[in-house]
């Protein structure tokens, strides 16, 4: 922000009555794709609170209703309803603060439940492993560091074209978005509103607690932990219909619309969920979830408008080609030490 302006990160919600003049625009917390199309989009650099130029804000204000709907990106039969709930708990259609971190404080309570139901199944099913309920669920100190820098560059390498295409797009080129992510004031500006802190901070710990900790362990002892890889992501994604519900009690928008929106959803949230069981089976802990939130669906069609089209296209395509090029050694469990949950497979698969 401006020395002489202060804008809530929460104004997002609502456009301001002057949206159309205003030069600055707070999109932390939401996870944006460029939508400018062959213009300046916002600086989104791990989601961070940056300036908007006033000449593209009627452009973005008209994708922040569909936005807000894809971007809620977040486990055995009987666990569905109780990751259901969670779902239900974290992302309601109202935005204000207070309700807010009432959900937040629901959702975390309802979360810390996860160990007691990994514990009471393990009972249940007289499972037995030289390993904690907490270690199963991937909280362990050993392999950490790690499990928090590889994956986290391995994410941000498929993300290659959108982060060359914001530098791009910003007046200051890479330099600028770099000061943009290291600026501290955007940071205090951020973890002071509740929409960001919802995002990036409460939705990521209790997802991956919740659809990776406490549901994979279930999986892999039944179906082996390849199989467990694509069947979590199912629940993942159809935890998110939820918002049909609510968008037809709100009367936003027409039923086929909610329910085109709530399919782009599903597929979105069942491929991430796929690649965040991946990492989590062959690396532990999934601590790369908040800058996926931040970056949010790759706008190829932004790409395929702008001025510099070529360049960022072959950025894109040079990001998921590295991404499968280095997908497979940046995870190899030799650089994790061990993963508690693969001792659940009986024999143990290759995945791990």
């Amino acid at each position: 922000t401006q020395q002489d302006q202060s804008v809530s990160c929460s104004s997002l919600v609502e456009p301001p009555e002057d949206w159309t003049t205003s030069p600055q625009f707070c999109h932390a917390g939401t996870r944006t794709g460029p939508y400018n199309a062959g213009g300046a989009h916002p600086h989104k650099v791990l989601g961070l609170c940056t300036e908007l130029p006033s000449a593209r804000l009627s452009v973005r204000w008209q994708f922040v209703h569909l936005e807000k709907q894809l971007t809620q990106v977040y486990n055995s039969p009987a666990h569905f309803c109780y990751s259901a709930v969670r779902v239900g708990l974290v992302y309601d259609s109202v935005d204000h603060p207070r309700m807010i971190k009432r959900r937040c404080a629901s959702v975390l309570l309802v979360s810390a439940l996860s160990p007691a139901v990994v514990k009471a199944w393990m009972h249940w099913a007289d499972v037995r492993v030289n390993a904690s309920v907490w270690e199963l669920m991937g909280v362990r100190l050993d392999g950490l560091v790690p499990a928090a820098i590889l994956p986290l560059l391995l994410t941000m390498v498929f993300y290659l074209g959108p982060l060359v295409h914001s530098a791009i797009d910003n007046p200051e080129g890479f330099t600028g978005e770099l000061q943009s992510a290291l600026d501290v004031q955007s940071w205090r500006l951020c973890v002071g509103d509740a929409v960001w802190l919802r995002n990036q901070v409460v939705a990521p710990v209790t997802e991956e607690l919740v659809f990776r900790g406490a549901m994979l362990p279930m999986l892999v002892s039944c179906t082996g932990p390849t199989a467990a890889i694509f069947i979590a992501p199912l629940f993942f994604g159809v935890a998110h219909f939820h918002h049909i519900i609510e968008q037809r009690r709100l009367h936003k928008d027409s039923l086929s619309v909610i329910f085109l929106v709530s399919v782009i959803q599903f597929l979105y949230t069942t491929v991430f969920g796929a690649f965040t069981a991946f990492i989590f089976m062959r690396t532990g802990p999934v601590l790369c979830h908040s800058f996926c939130n931040s970056q949010g669906l790759p706008d190829i069609s932004s790409a395929l408008q702008h001025p510099q089209r070529s360049a960022l296209l072959f950025s894109y395509l040079m990001g998921v080609l590295l991404f499968l090029v280095l997908l497979f050694p940046l995870t190899d469990p030799f650089l994790y030490d061990s993963i508690p949950i693969c001792s659940l497979a009986v024999p143990a698969a290759s995945v791990c």
